[in-house]
Order: C-alpha cells, then sequence, then structure tokens
C-alpha cells in the first residue's frame, strides 16, 4: 500500500515530563528528522498519574495506564499523533483505536546495582547483612529476596536524579534501576554492577520504547514505523503476551528474557511470591514468527506449576493493603 505523507502536516509528538522520558522522545524525534527532513514535529510534554503520585508504592496504585493514560487521552482527541514510552511501562491491553505501531531496537534490558560510596568494594552477594535496598518493583524485589535474604529492601520512588540524591544522601545502602535508562541519561558511571539474567530477570519490554499511535492514520503509523526494529519486535510480541496471558503488571514479580538466534526466539519467564520463597522459571524455544504463540505457551506452561495460585495471592494481599 503506497502511504501520501503530507509535508505541511506538522506532526506532534506525547511525552511525560520527566528527564528520562524527555531524553527518549527527543532521541525518536530525532531518528525520524533524519529520516523524514520535509516533515515538522514538535513535542507535547504531560504529566500523568504515575508522575503526580510519588507517596505510594506503585504496587498499591494499580498499573493499568499508570503512565500511559493522559497521553493516550491526548492521541483519542487528536491532541498528539503519537507517545513514545519506555514498552516496559505501557500496559498489554490497549485503549480502543489505538495501537503498538512501533517497536525501537532495544538496549540493554538488565538491571543495575548503584550503590552509596561506602560501599564501592561491595557487590550484591558480598554487602553486609540487613544492607538496605532500595528498588519500587515487585518483580525485582522478589527475585533478589530470592538470592539474597541477608539484604533488606524498602520502597523507592521518584525519577532517577531524585532516587540517586535519596542513596547519596544515604537513605539507601544501594538501590536497582534500569541499565537502560543510566545509559541513555549518560549516567553510565553510576552503574556498580550490571545484575546477571540468572539472578534478575527483566521487565517486559525493558530497554526498549514503544511508540503509540491511532489505528487508522496510516500517515503517521508509515513515519514511526522507520524506526522498526524486527528482533526486538518479535522478542517484546512474545513478552508481552507472555504478561497478558499471566494478567500482570507492575504490581506482580513477572520477569522475562528473550534471545533470537536464527528463525527461533527463546523465551524465558519467572514468577515468585513477594517474599522470594517461591520462584518459577521455565523456557520455550520455537518459530521467531509466532511469538504470541510463544509467549502464551509459556505462560500456560508456568500455570501448571503453580503461578496462578502464586499471582492471585500476590493480588489479593495488594488489595488488603
Amino acid at each position: 500500500m503506497t502511504v501520501t505523507i503530507d509535508n505541511e502536516r506538522t506532526i506532534v509528538i506525547g511525552s511525560r515530563k520527566s528527564q528520562l522520558a524527555l531524553v527518549q522522545t527527543y532521541w525518536v524525534k530525532k531518528e525520524l528528522e533524519t529520516h523524514f527532513p520535509n516533515i515538522e514535529f514538535e513535542v507535547e510534554k504531560m504529566s500523568t498519574q504515575g508522575d503526580k503520585i510519588l507517596d505510594v508504592a506503585l504496587a498499591k496504585i494499580g498499573d493499568k495506564g499508570l503512565f500511559t493514560k493522559e497521553l493516550e487521552v491526548g492521541m483519542i482527541n487528536n491532541e498528539i499523533d503519537f507517545a513514545v514510552h519506555s514498552l516496559k511501562d505501557l500496559p498489554t491491553n490497549l485503549p480502543e483505536g489505538l495501537m503498538l505501531g512501533c517497536v525501537t531496537q532495544r538496549v540493554n534490558p538488565a538491571d543495575a546495582l548503584v550503590v552509596n560510596q561506602k560501599h564501592q568494594d561491595k557487590l550484591l552477594d558480598t554487602l553486609p547483612e540487613g544492607a538496605v535496598i532500595g528498588t519500587s518493583s515487585l518483580r525485582r524485589l522478589a527475585q533478589l529476596r530470592h538470592h539474597y535474604p541477608h539484604l533488606s529492601f524498602k520502597d523507592v520512588r521518584g525519577n532517577v536524579n531524585t532516587r540517586l540524591g535519596k542513596l547519596d544522601a544515604g537513605e539507601y545502602d544501594g538501590i536497582i534501576l534500569a541499565v537502560a535508562g543510566l545509559e541513555r541519561l549518560g549516567m553510565t558511571d553510576r552503574i556498580h554492577q550490571v545484575i546477571p539474567a540468572h539472578i534478575s530477570l527483566h521487565a517486559v519490554g525493558q530497554g526498549a520504547l514503544g511508540i503509540e499511535c491511532r489505528i487508522g492514520d496510516d500517515s503517521v503509523l508509515h513515519v514511526i514505523k522507520a524506526l522498526e526494529h524486527p528482533d526486538t519486535r518479535d522478542c517484546t510480541i512474545a513478552e508481552r503476551s507472555f504478561l497478558r496471558v499471566l494478567e500482570g503488571g507492575c504490581q506482580v514479580p513477572i520477569g522475562v528474557n528473550s534471545i533470537i538466534e536464527g528463525d527461533n526466539l527463546t523465551l524465558t519467564g519467572m514468577v515468585a511470591s513477594l517474599d522470594g520463597k517461591q520462584l518459577l522459571k521455565d523456557s520455550v524455544t520455537g518459530d521467531r514468527h509466532s511469538p504470541d504463540h510463544l509467549g502464551t505457551q509459556l505462560a500456560e506452561k508456568l500455570k501448571q506449576q503453580g503461578a496462578k495460585e502464586i499471582l492471585d495471592l500476590i493480588l489479593a494481599q495488594v488489595d488488603r493493603h
């Protein structure tokens, strides 16, 4: 199908106001300007619920569109043409009329340990008993509790600079952040330890950007597809399918890892209890061109091992609090 692009049209990109979100959005804008030098792009900054509520743990707020809803309303109302998200923040079920139009090339999806200066000579397994580690992710919390029961964990919210400020002020001995976010912010010097996948499987979509747009807006879809990365797209479709079948989100400990070798995609998934004492992990390998099926297959495999019971218990605990 031939798509006609109106070079007189200004394409409006929606973004959260956080520093990391804007770095990601302006990267997308710059890349698209190199592909389409005759199109005018502008950025519209919006605050989301997740940006406003910083004194409550993510798990207690719920996650349905916590960092995306206001941007989605902007698209539905034609105030913006597309939105740039950290793909891990984008719910697996999107509002009617919207679609995931493009997935960019993933950067390192791993988690990172950042430490207070006094622990520069320590790693996760050598931190002293009772050392306080900050994370707002139940996925990270459950896996680290499983492997390092001697550590203590405390919720930490706010943007990356806010979290680093609390760490440096001594409120925490260490905090866990995404390698990708630190890399994009030019803060790789703060990465003390990249946590290997056998310790902490990453979040669904972590390290990739997801560009959401209106269904039927073919000219915008054509433009954003210029940044599509097929390998990342296939991997994250499998991951999001896995998450969707398990009905998970920010408030449940679900982790993944995906690797493409030739025409094969290997998807590894993890479900854990909040205390880290129960941790289920398994993998499937199959045709990379059927990523939805692979995600569903792995989810059903873990359900047979008890994943549903673990998740139901966690959701009941979250609801009670």
